[in-house]
């Protein structure tokens, strides 16, 4: 309660898109997960990403009328994620932006905790957490993804693997537009991202907490494979190679393995592998 009152006055905005293929279902508890924390945003942004089904319009004017100030800015065809991001981030009023996707759920106290670490550590440029990952209802968790905590921790993660679980930052608004902000590339706007905060000198961090639940599954595993994502994956690692971020070993050791995982793997394979070795419970 201390901490409740101490942020009143907090001013910062959620970025959130949808798209026709959501779950009207997912998508309102989503929003419902934004609108019912301990400290509410100032402004919830959302990118409709092109036409979606009537299901979903029925939850955006629901949300309307839920919360004062709920901006919808409507795409006339579908983007992707990448470009959505970019123009939700560019279209919020505040330097904080808390990013959330339309199919998970933030804990109640997720943008207390964030805003609290960015009022005690003005040089961070984001904070993120751990994500919980859940099959049909939030009780029935099938993994939690863990990340490394401290600024130097997460730069020499990040030579390895993703170091940031998307959906559970908030970041500053100028660090990202200085980093060059959202870019496509596939399936990995945001690992790419967080590369060039990282080579623009920002200052990340983690907290030690769960802050989103996310719906996990076949479907997740599956898109972690296939030939196309391998070479999304394999050119994002040359990328660092030629930043001098990782040297040529690294480069072919960290190639290797994502061949190995989403090239030979079939999804039941991958989905083991993820569920055993790159996750907790």
């Amino acid at each position: 309660m201390k901490m409740t009152c101490l942020l009143e006055n907090t001013k910062f905005s959620v970025s959130i898109s949808v798209y026709k293929n959501d779950n009207p279902g997912h998508f309102s508890q989503a929003l419902n997960s934004i609108i019912q924390q301990t400290v509410k945003p100032s402004e919830i942004i959302l990118i409709v990403d092109g036409p979606v089904r009537g299901a979903i319009e029925e939850v955006i004017k629901k949300t309307e009328s839920n919360f004062e100030n709920f901006i919808t800015i409507r795409l006339p065809e579908n983007k992707g994620h990448g470009i959505a991001r970019q123009i939700g981030i560019e279209s919020t009023s505040y330097e904080l932006v808390a990013l959330m996707d339309s199919d998970d759920i933030s804990v109640p106290d997720r943008f207390e905790k964030q805003y609290k670490c960015f009022e005690e550590d003005k040089e961070l440029s984001i904070v993120g957490g751990y994500i919980q990952e859940f099959l049909g209802s939030v009780e029935n968790v099938v993994g939690i993804r863990t990340v490394p905590l401290l600024d130097s921790e997460i730069k020499e993660f990040m030579k390895s693997r993703c170091p940031m679980n998307q959906i559970s930052v908030m970041l500053k608004k100028t660090d990202v537009i200085k980093s060059g902000g959202y870019l496509d590339w596939y399936c990995d706007e945001d690992y790419y991202l967080w590369i060039r905060m990282y080579l623009a000198g920002c200052k990340f961090k983690n907290l030690q907490d769960i802050l989103v639940y996310v719906r996990g599954g076949n479907e997740m595993y599956r898109r972690r494979g296939g030939w196309k994502y391998f070479r999304s994956e394999a050119k994002l690692q040359r990328y660092m190679l030629q930043k001098g971020i990782i040297d040529f070993c690294r480069y072919m050791f960290n190639v290797a393995i994502r061949f190995l995982v989403q090239v030979l793997m079939t999804n039941r394979m991958r989905g083991y592998v993820f569920r055993k070795l790159f996750r907790v419970l």
